[in-house]
């Protein structure tokens, strides 16, 4: 693992080193993120004091890349900025070589963008050049300039930390009036950005002192080779000695810049795309996309990777229902079978509907499968049923067994016993059709009216006629 700066950036490894620092990528233990870290290599009170002055730039803009944060421990200190992938504009052209003037001119409208924020809020840049103009990793799509490095920049009326007439920057992309000693002003910044643009479009670094010479002996030369006029028209009015005679502001050169975009020649077919690729490499040994690989605690083992897969919830099974217990001096009783309707002692069936006893069994009273009853059944006799052992069976129920004429039902109906009818399955008798009873007692259901006592017309003749003929041979046996 790096070192962890300040309790919070752990260093991973070196991406950049300039004059007053070294840039690492480094893990945001706060934020849980890469960043990059410039951490400060001199620790005199001047460097310390440049430091101060860089790590308060705080500006909010999609083309700047300005200190977010700082920390310090003992005797180091540093500031972080977001990481950018896609190197600088001298990776580019170290990849490419002379860029298509219209993609030159996107990445310098972009800078101007950068630039117009950076002196909206009174701050000089001093140091723009190929290697502080920052990419970022867009592959074949549009670039996205970024303009970072404030080590020397300086907002406008505060004090100089140089001496009169010392220059601080980069040879080759001075303004002139910065070598005379004069105060850093917004033409000076506009000066090094057309110097970057003449690098893009040539492929290496121009020569400052030789087109300031030129300007000042033949006024504006004509384009260099690679340059196409209307672009050169913009880049010349940023190249003039005077710093009166240049553009005042940034946005001024963008407005001029787009006219010109307007006028350039449509690019040949089949040109090759620009391609910004990620200048930075895979990360070190021990180190992850989402941060530093933690070795697992001893003794613990690693987590699996593996998904679980939810186990479905248990199944209750069902409880077994508790059987009665047989009381003492009591024989067991088997539960009734409503199958159908209760027969005598002889085996004859007996008429009317059947009713499960009162016993602790759970049947319904009435069930869709008790036969209907018979026609001659009164709704309010309890049914018959066989009689206890030793019993003598009663009569049919109702009705006489020669005559068939309806008799008047007993005064106390035969006691049924709990296992009446629950072995013996009668053939049905034969009765009309008859609505069911209903399954709730609470509501049973209408009996269909009952015909009137007495035997049919065709019955009741021939037995009287019989009983004529046995009354005359009676008398005439008795006169005889």
């Amino acid at each position: 693992m790096g070192e962890v700066f300040a309790g919070r950036y752990e260093l991973v490894d070196p991406i950049g080193r300039g004059g007053a620092g070294a840039v690492w990528r480094a893990w945001d233990q706060r934020r849980s993120r890469y960043v990059a870290a410039k951490v400060l290599l001199q620790r005199d009170a001047h460097a310390l004091l440049r430091f101060v002055r860089e790590q308060a730039m705080r500006i909010d803009h999609p083309h700047v890349l300005a200190p977010a944060s700082w920390a310090a421990d003992d005797d180091k200190v540093l500031f972080t900025m977001d990481l950018v992938r896609g190197g600088s504009l001298s990776h580019l052209v170290g990849d490419y070589g002379p860029l298509p003037p219209r993609y030159v001119c996107v990445l310098l409208d972009q800078l101007l963008a950068g630039l117009h924020a950076v002196h909206s809020e009174g701050i000089i840049h001093r140091d723009i050049k190929p290697a502080n103009v920052l990419l970022e990793a867009t592959g074949t799509g549009t670039p996205h300039v970024r303009l970072s490095d404030f080590g020397i920049a300086m907002r406008k009326g505060e004090p100089r930390l140089t001496e009169a007439h010392f220059v601080v920057g980069t040879p080759g992309y001075f303004a002139p009036e910065q070598m005379l000693g004069a105060e850093p002003d917004v033409p000076a910044d506009l000066y090094a950005v057309a110097l970057v643009a003449l690098y893009l479009l040539g492929g290496q670094r121009p020569d400052a002192q030789a087109i300031n010479a030129r300007f000042l002996t033949d006024g504006t030369p004509p384009a260099p080779v690679g340059v196409p006029e209307p672009l050169w028209q913009v880049l010349a009015a940023l190249l003039q000695p005077d710093p009166q005679a240049r553009f005042r502001t940034a946005t001024g050169a963008r407005k001029a810049l787009a006219a010109a975009v307007e006028l350039l020649p449509e690019p040949p077919a089949g040109e090759e795309p620009v391609e910004i690729f990620d200048q930075i490499g895979p990360l070190p040994e021990g180190f992850g996309p989402a941060g530093p690989l933690r070795p697992a605690a001893a003794g613990v083992p690693p987590a699996d990777p593996r998904p679980v897969r939810p186990q479905a919830p248990a199944t209750p099974q069902p409880q077994p229902q508790p059987q009665p217990q047989p009381q003492p001096g009591i024989p067991p009783q088997p539960y009734p079978q409503p199958a159908g309707p209760a027969t005598g002692a002889n085996g004859a069936p007996v008429e009317g509907p059947y009713t499960p006893p009162a016993q602790p069994a759970q049947v319904p009273y009435a069930s869709p499968a008790t036969p209907p009853e018979a026609p001659y059944a009164s709704p309010n006799t309890p049914p018959p049923g066989p009689y206890p052992q030793g019993g003598t069976p009663p009569e049919a129920p109702y009705a006489s067994s020669t005559t068939g004429y309806r008799l008047a039902p007993p005064a106390h109906p035969p006691t049924v016993p709990d296992n009446a009818g629950a072995a013996q399955q009668p053939a049905p008798v034969a009765a009309p059709p008859q609505p069911q009873p209903s399954a709730h007692p609470q509501h049973p259901q209408p009996h269909a009216p009952q015909r009137r006592p007495g035997p049919p017309r065709s019955v009741v003749i021939p037995v009287l006629v019989l009983a004529a003929l046995c009354f005359a041979v009676g008398i005439v046996a008795l006169a005889g």
